[in-house]
């Protein structure tokens, strides 16, 4: 079976589980989304701000640990916006925010599997919201491109 087949069936076992309240949740995030300073694209004549965000996702997981990084680049101009989402699925010591490091660790996301991880972050809120001891959301600023070294 290929790997994002894999991670399909286990997004809709991973959404059950959480929605049962069976699964404990450790989420960190690292947006660029309330920044000051948010980059700026020109594409095709249109200026976008530009949004980067990543979610490390891990819980314990049929007696394992599961590990899972999203990454979206979000593109808006007023009512416009698209976006680029990535999935990675590394090993427990590869926790990074970083595309370079992460990118052995990509999983090809058809807009299915991109559906159903979006469909478990609304999960996770709202567990959060009923039971926040099951669910724990940190969340960091990202540096713009244009504060990196």
């Amino acid at each position: 079976m290929r790997k994002e087949d894999e991670l399909q069936h286990k997004m809709s076992d991973l959404l059950k589980e959480t929605q049962a309240g069976r699964l404990s949740w450790d989420l960190q995030c690292q947006t660029t989304e309330y920044s000051d300073l948010r980059d700026r694209e020109v594409i095709d004549g249109v200026e976008w701000t530009v949004d980067e965000c990543f979610v490390s996702w891990h819980c314990m997981y049929r007696g394992g640990e599961f590990l899972m990084i999203t990454y979206e680049k979000i593109y808006s101009d007023g009512p416009k916006s698209h976006s680029t989402n990535l999935i990675f699925l590394p090993p427990l010591g590869i926790r990074v925010f970083d595309l370079d490091r992460l990118a052995p660790y990509a999983v090809t996301a058809n807009q299915l599997l991109t559906y159903s991880v979006h469909m478990l972050w609304l999960a996770l809120l709202a567990e959060h919201q009923k039971n926040p001891e099951h669910v724990s959301i940190s969340a960091t600023r990202r540096p713009g491109v244009s504060e990196r070294p």
